[in-house]
């Protein structure tokens, strides 16, 4: 049996989600959905916003920001964007996948586009997400390493699994599904060079590319049914990896009964995941009462994982183009938090100051031995002062980690203050409900709604 049809049919099989792994998916789509709409009214969702005005023109689904209705795939395509555009969504961080940036607009999308139930809806999404982390987990890494986001190339083809799933489609028709997701598959990491804001344009294009599937194989286009394991398929083609699809075939033997959803980490900074937990040891550093101007030197010992990221090519790191670029920039993170006592939304919607920039330019890496990356988000950093003594603080987790996992009143917290942006605090609560009902809701019209602020 090719994996496609193991997955197809697990995904299939009729079950009911425990309630832990409800109420976990419940929270993570409203913290992607608060993301989203905090986006909608800032400057990195401009291009978005405008895209909107002329490719949203009517239909059953919803924009972020919005109170006009949209057709599914560019919803799924402009929501996905806006979730993913200021750094801010959530993340398994063991196979490094921004689930809900691709997975909450294709069901959103779907769901109110084929008149499904709330609680099909946060199935399909919790199901996206089982499939997602076991295709992370398959090649540890190994996307990245080539040059791709799993989140938009994997991402892709689960996508088209929840369309499919919330479409009603058979069998043949979701494998059909999954294969020609795979053909649009995309997302490279060369907008590094220049901090380009197209990274956010993955996890859109993956959801807007499921809706796609979905449709064409409902009209009976086909597509390969090898699309893991074939000899161009998803782990050979982006991966680089044969061995993968072996890996991910036993990561499928407990697909839906074993769930990694509740262990997806929240993000409390829209930056760089990979840089939070640099932050928090910046925070350590200054809660002993030391200043920036005490500050002679600083050294970040960094995961090799995470190092091309945030830490190369270091000139342009201590110095990025912009304060969007500054999203994946190690020095600048350290040093906002230091100068300016927090790394928030503001801190990228400008240029760093010149005291943050004076900062970053006296600190510098080194790889850190040992890191148990991506499993953990680690991060040590000695701080030199002027005096000569040196301050050593380790973070062995990012906050919001399993290992660390966050409570449910700081994301709902971090929910409300972002959705305040695009909606009033009544809007934002009539949201907040609906979310909270969506498992007993029979169809979207409620959340709809809330999200259109009627």
């Amino acid at each position: 049996m090719t994996l496609a049809r193991e997955l197809v049919r697990r995904w299939r099989r009729p079950a009911t989600l425990p309630e832990a792994v409800a109420a976990s998916a419940r929270l993570h789509l409203a913290d992607a959905i608060g993301v989203g709409l905090a986006a909608a009214a800032s400057p990195v969702g401009r291009p978005y916003r405008q895209y909107a005005e002329t490719a949203a023109t009517g239909g059953p689904a919803t924009v972020f920001g919005r109170a006009a209705g949209a057709g599914a795939a560019e919803a799924a395509l402009i929501n996905g964007g806006l979730i993913h555009s200021l750094e801010y969504d959530d993340t398994h961080t063991a196979s490094i996948a921004h689930g809900s940036a691709v997975l909450a607009p294709v069901a959103l999308a779907a769901g109110a586009a084929f008149g499904a139930s709330g609680a099909a809806v946060l199935a399909a999404y919790t199901r996206g997400w089982e499939a997602l982390i076991r295709i992370g987990l398959a090649a540890p890494g190994g996307f990245q390493a080539a040059g791709f986001q799993v989140t938009s190339v994997g991402g892709a083809m689960v996508a088209a699994q929840i369309a499919a799933d919330l479409a009603g489609l058979d069998e043949e028709g979701c494998l059909a599904a999954a294969g020609i997701a795979l053909s649009q598959a995309s997302g490279v990491f060369e907008f590094l060079s220049n901090g380009a804001t197209v990274k956010s344009l993955h996890p859109g294009w993956a959801a807007h590319a499921g809706i796609i599937a979905a449709g064409l194989a409902r009209a009976g286009l086909a597509g390969p049914e090898t699309s893991f394991e074939g000899r161009f398929g998803l782990f050979r083609a982006f991966a680089r990896d044969a061995a993968a699809a072996d890996r991910f075939a036993a990561e499928l033997a407990d697909f839906g009964t074993r769930w990694h959803l509740p262990e997806a980490a929240f993000k409390f900074h829209p930056c760089c995941h990979y840089l939070h937990p640099f932050i928090e040891a910046a925070g350590l550093i200054a809660e002993r009462g030391i200043g920036p101007d005490a500050i002679a030197a600083i050294t970040c010992r960094v995961p090799a994982g995470a190092a091309g990221i945030i830490c190369e090519p270091w000139e342009a790191k201590q110095a990025p183009a912009s304060g969007h670029a500054a999203r994946w920039s190690l020095p600048i993170a350290v040093a906002a938090r230091l100068v300016e006592g927090r790394v928030d939304l503001a801190t990228f919607e400008h240029d760093a100051s010149p005291a943050v920039r004076a900062l970053a330019q006296r600190i510098d890496w080194q790889p850190l031995a040992d890191a148990r990356f991506p499993e953990r988000f680690e991060a040590e950093l000695d701080c030199r002062l002027a005096d000569g003594s040196v301050h050593a603080v380790r973070v062995d987790d990012v906050y919001g980690n399993r290992t660390r996992p966050a409570s449910e009143a700081a994301v709902r917290g971090k929910f409300r203050d972002n959705a305040r942006r695009s909606l009033s605090d009544d809007g934002v609560s009539a949201l907040e409900g609906a979310l909270d009902g969506i498992g007993g809701a029979a169809d979207l019209g409620a959340l709809t709604a809330a999200l259109r602020g009627r």
